[in-house]
């Protein structure tokens, strides 16, 4: 038997709670994982609260960690004590879990179990953001929100490696020293921020605005940017964008806007392959840092989306089973 946060219904924090189920059995295809540690995500609270549609009962968690404790038939590329992790898992806020061996991630050494599970999901949408989603070049101009998130710490790190100008905005003097101190050139307030960044740019704009927050952002991450600036919204921290009239596209300098999601950029072996060896090739090296700003017991998974969802926390959210 394991532990296992499930979901009965949709609805706010409170409908997670810690239940007591059986371990599952690897199928084809397929490995058995005892998770070490399950990241918690944006997208866990949209598929808790109604706002992506999920079966019930329902365990969250798409992200984990851990070591393959069995194998399903024709798994050839792994073997039990293998070290894994994975972005596109399904029911990983639990003791075990099971992932399909064609979506599990080999750890490197020198990557431990708390930076492999924080990696996956933040550090590939990281990577195809700036790479897939808008490419950006040396020299460009972005501004990416939420800079002291679990996206936002790795985003600045990889942009300023890349050669660009980063402005970043935060919500506290502790999360600008964080998101400083990976990199950021600029960092603002959310208030007021569309006219600083045209200050800062002396009027022409950013080449690309990367938002997580969603609803509050929205309309003032447009008037941050420059003739035939692309707007990527990939999250909605704040609340689903309200339908807009793309004439506005128009007017702000025809303008682009993306609404992109991980699995699209996950169409092939050799595409995560490509993503997941350059973000993992950088945690063991050195030369990206990962931040976990908290980790919860698995028990108290309800704390820690409140703490998200409240914009409670910095960097990466662990629960440990």
């Amino acid at each position: 038997m394991m532990h296992a946060i499930v979901a009965r219904q949709s609805g706010g924090p409170e409908v997670l709670e810690l239940t007591e189920t059986e371990i599952p059995a690897p199928g084809p295809g397929q490995l058995l994982v005892k998770v070490a540690a399950a990241g918690v995500n944006f997208i866990d609270t949209y598929k808790r609260g109604g706002i992506y549609k999920v079966g019930y009962p329902f365990i969250p968690g798409a992200e984990a960690a851990g070591t393959v404790e069995a194998i399903g038939d024709g798994v050839l590329d792994f073997a039990v004590d293998d070290r894994v992790a994975t972005a596109e898992g399904d029911n990983c806020y639990a003791g075990y879990t099971l992932v399909d061996a064609h979506k599990a991630l080999p750890v490197p050494d020198g990557v431990d179990d708390h930076t492999a599970a924080a990696l996956p999901l933040q550090g590939i949408t990281a990577h195809y953001l700036m790479n897939s989603s808008f490419r950006v070049e040396p020299g460009h101009t972005v501004l990416t929100h939420a800079g002291a998130g679990g996206v936002g710490l790795l985003l600045i790190q990889l942009l300023k490696s890349r050669g660009a100008r980063v402005i970043t905005t935060v919500s506290s003097d502790q999360k600008e020293a964080l998101a400083r101190e990976a990199g950021a050139d600029e960092v603002l307030r959310y208030d007021g921020f569309a006219d600083k960044v045209r200050e800062l740019t002396h009027g022409e704009g950013v080449h690309v605005v990367y938002d997580g927050v969603g609803k509050d952002t929205f309309d003032d991450s447009l008037k941050c940017l420059r003739i035939r600036g692309s707007l990527v919204l990939f999250g909605a921290a704040s609340g689903p964008v309200p339908p807009f009239d793309p004439q506005r596209l128009n007017s702000g300098g025809s303008l682009s806007v993306t609404r992109p999601t991980m699995a699209h950029f996950l169409q092939n072996a050799q595409e995560r392959r490509w993503r997941a060896t350059e973000i993992f090739d950088a945690a063991a090296n050195g030369t990206l840092k990962v931040r976990v700003g908290a980790t919860y017991p698995l028990a108290e998974a309800a704390q820690a989306h409140r703490d998200l969802e409240g914009r409670q926390t910095t960097g990466k959210v662990l629960l440990l089973p």
